[in-house]
């Protein structure tokens, strides 16, 4: 008989009493899927066999100042009855992992839950990596927020009377907490949400080097980095020794030749520490919720930065003790919502319908969403 723990919930008393009245899964039991339980297994259950909601997004191609394009899909639930009128709808914006896009399982449950409550949803798709062209020799990194930055603005100039959240998985948790650090006050954002970040790159590369999990997880995610390297190999070859890159056999590897080159630090070891939230958290300022398993193979329960968290009046980090990277599958047939699913509707709910009361809880006095942009 397993032992089922109750997640820590680490955050400040206001945001704590915020959370477990308007988010309750917060103090719900997470029963893993009994045949899912170690943190590999529900990770690599995640991807075989989670449903893929059907989704129908309008794509929009967006020009970047260096004359690039980041692909845009939304879904604008013009039959929304809670929120009919367009101009103050609110409005997810989700950030995919590392390979990921918008067809991602995790994307398309999120997308539902935003929906079903009458919320808009626009997935940011990585550059190259949402199906169209590069149009100039440059692509993504972890530490390298421009593009966010201009799709945040983007999205606040398409619709500034809507508010606005930002959701990021994994790589794109990262993306989204270096912007918060980055902009601060700024951010022009009410709240953001992350679930399965990676809080210390190097400590999640070695983790992901271990036999086993190189095995499962960092061959497959860098035969996937590979390809997209391929696809874009003209516009590319300029800029890196891309058969050099195509050699790498692990993330390390393919950072060290690709992306610390590309984005131009000196060693990929700068790279990383560049990309890692847990030495950033205390310059975010928004209401943040961060959601880990303390068995994921990519982000070792050491490296959560329990301590900092307690000490910072906008940042809740919640941990179960299983759940994976990604996974946090429940049930017998864990195809369906699931505890990371349910826990995004919930959250995205509590801030879009109970804003003043979270800025209270989270000792916020100034509206962060009330930046003017150009």
């Amino acid at each position: 008989m397993f032992l089922v723990k109750m997640p820590v919930l680490v955050c400040s008393d206001g945001f704590r009493v915020f959370l477990e009245q308007h988010c309750p899964v917060v103090a719900e039991r997470f029963i893993p899927t009994p045949w899912c339980w170690g943190g590999r297994v529900q990770t690599l259950a995640r991807v075989l066999i989670k449903s893929s909601p059907s989704v129908s997004y309008r794509n929009e191609l967006i020009r970047t100042v260096d004359g690039g394009q980041i692909s845009l899909d939304w879904v604008d639930n013009v039959d929304s009855v809670s929120y009919p009128d367009s101009i103050s709808r609110p409005t997810v914006l989700l950030l995919p992992g590392l390979t990921g896009n918008s067809r991602q399982t995790y994307v398309l449950h999120a997308v539902r839950q935003a929906t079903r409550r009458g919320y808009r949803a626009v997935v940011f798709n990585n550059r190259g990596f949402g199906g169209e062209d590069l149009l100039t020799p440059l692509t993504f990194s972890a530490a390298d927020t421009s593009d966010l930055e201009h799709v945040v603005l983007h999205v606040r100039e398409k619709f500034p009377q809507a508010p606005l959240l930002g959701a990021g998985v994994s790589l794109g948790g990262m993306l989204l907490l270096n912007y918060l650090a980055r902009k601060g006050s700024e951010a022009g954002l009410l709240a953001g949400l992350t679930m399965s970040v990676s809080w210390d790159t190097l400590e999640s590369c070695a983790s992901l080097e271990q036999p086993i999990n190189r095995l499962l997880f960092n061959r497959h995610l860098t035969g996937n980095l590979r390809r997209t390297i391929t696809r874009h190999r003209k516009m590319l070859e300029s800029v890196v020794d891309v058969d050099h890159v195509l050699q790498s056999r692990t993330l390390r590897e393919f950072d060290e030749r690709y992306t610390s080159v590309m984005f131009g630090y000196k060693t990929c070891q700068d790279y990383y520490r560049d990309a890692s939230p847990c030495y950033k958290l205390p310059r975010t300022t928004i209401p943040v919720l961060c959601l880990n398993a303390a068995d994921d193979p990519f982000s070792p329960e050491h490296t959560i930065p329990m301590a900092e968290a307690q000490r910072l009046p906008n940042v809740a980090l919640l941990v179960t003790a299983r759940g994976g990277h990604i996974g946090f599958l429940e049930g017998l047939f864990p195809r369906g919502e699931g505890y990371m699913d349910r826990l995004f509707g919930q959250f995205v709910q509590a801030v879009f319908e109970h804003p003043q009361d979270l800025r209270g809880a989270c000792g916020i006095t100034d509206d962060p969403t009330d930046t003017q942009t150009d």
